[in-house]
């Protein structure tokens, strides 16, 4: 009979890291700085930080509210952003999921979300194309949608609502509009509706 020893895996955030690791997240604070998301100051005690860091946890700490330029190659809790390439994933369970503000949007934007609400304003965003596609799969939650004045949307591809009140405030559906977001997916349980900023207000 094999002898138990008492110990427990190791959970993922507590595995060691290496130097190539603490590396590549200093290439990601070096590439936050480029796009105003970090003054200098803060790179230098984020940097700091990362190089002290021995385990995957401590590391992720460093990256945690940068929005889209997370370290992808390590394990991220729920809620927390996900992204490869052009492509960017936000997921949250029993939570809310708000962006707002200068976050960057990416070319393709997936929202993954059960129970709780989703908010997105695109208003002050850095969208890169004219052109973003926003996959939703969305259950028993509200999704709200804020949207630039001079945009457009195109809701053609949601074909599976159910249970779900869909509220199209702007009118820009089918409408000339840059950037222009093409929504798809699937809303179970909620509602969706999408509007321009509300003047003097913040959502």
């Amino acid at each position: 009979m094999a002898e138990d020893t008492g110990t427990k895996p190791l959970a993922p955030r507590d595995l060691r890291v290496s130097d190539e690791e603490r590396e590549h997240v200093i290439g990601v604070l070096q590439k936050a700085i480029g796009r105003g998301l970090l003054d200098l100051d803060e790179f230098t005690e984020r940097t700091d930080v990362a190089l002290a860091a021995s385990t995957r946890g401590e590391l992720n700490r460093v990256l945690a509210d940068i929005p889209g330029l997370v370290n992808h190659e390590l394990p991220m809790p729920d809620g927390a952003i996900r992204r490869t390439g052009p492509r960017l994933e936000l997921t949250a369970k029993y939570s809310s999921l708000v962006r707002r503000g200068a976050w960057i949007v990416p070319p393709e934007l997936v929202v993954r979300a059960k129970y709780g609400s989703t908010k997105l304003d695109f208003s002050e965003a850095q969208i890169g194309g004219s052109v973003v596609h926003v996959e939703l799969d969305c259950k028993w939650g509200s999704v709200e949608v804020v949207i630039p004045e001079h945009a457009s949307i195109d809701l053609n591809a949601i074909t599976d609502l159910k249970y779900t009140s869909l509220h199209d405030r702007t009118g820009a559906d089918g409408r000339a509009g840059s950037p222009r977001l093409v929504f798809s997916g699937r809303v179970h349980g909620g509602s969706l509706s999408i509007r321009y900023p509300r003047r003097g207000l913040r959502f």
